[in-house]
């Protein structure tokens, strides 16, 4: 079968077959994660109070909600310039930027939030369905990565931040999936950072249930007898 130079090339760059599982398995997580939380905010749209604090110090509702649709802009904004060859900044403007936006949208009516999330995830995953997964983007916090890095990253926006809006959704509720990857990550980061010859969690947090022991590594619940993880 003949096929162009280019189908070529992009056959080629694709990821190999474990990592495009990986890639596939993320999609799905972060896709059910946006209609879980969509759902949840559907539900309270009449009743949520935007400007009520979230559990995030200084921030309301409304500062999450504007990020997370902010984040995803931002998500798409690497993948469009991936697919012109360009590694390009997550947010316009940088971390000002980025914090400029969210200050700018905090304020908004619900209604109005909820449906800006809402088309920010669809161009997203929009984004996703038509990438070739080819190239890198510069993200605020982690400089360069890969574009197939992006997927897990949102997945871990929206599932935390969706624990941070305080309408209802624990840490427990956090699908078993996620749990089990992000602990695998976080608990890597916190091995690197501690001297030699430990390489083991505390005993405080091995005891703990899986999504405690993983909200004590993301800084969003504490373990009794254990300072701070300090890896988030």
């Amino acid at each position: 079968m003949f096929r162009s130079g280019f189908a070529l090339a992009t056959l080629a760059a694709m990821p190999p077959i474990d990592a495009a599982r990986e890639l596939d398995r993320d999609v799905a997580l972060a896709a059910s994660a946006h209609q879980r939380l969509l759902g949840a905010l559907d539900d309270l749209v009449d009743e949520l109070d935007v400007t009520a604090p979230s559990r995030l110090p200084g921030w309301t509702r409304g500062h999450v909600l504007t990020h997370l649709a902010r984040n995803a802009d931002g998500h798409r904004r690497i993948f469009d310039g991936a697919a012109d060859g360009r590694v390009v900044e997550q947010y316009e403007g940088g971390a000002e930027g980025r914090n400029r936006e969210i200050e700018g949208g905090a304020r908004r009516p619900a209604a109005e939030q909820i449906a800006d999330l809402r088309r920010a995830i669809w161009a997203l995953e929009s984004a996703w369905a038509g990438s070739t997964w080819v190239g890198e983007g510069r993200t605020t916090i982690r400089g360069v990565v890969p574009i197939t890095d992006l997927p897990f990253r949102r997945l871990r926006e929206v599932a935390v931040h969706h624990v941070d809006l305080d309408i209802g959704y624990e840490l427990d509720d956090l699908p078993g999936a996620y749990v089990r990857l992000e602990l695998r990550r976080r608990e890597m980061a916190w091995k690197a950072r501690q001297p030699m010859g430990m390489t083991s969690l505390p005993t405080a947090a091995l005891e703990a249930p899986p999504a405690l022991r993983l909200g004590w590594l993301l800084g969003r619940a504490d373990i009794d007898g254990l300072e701070p993880a300090g890896v988030f």
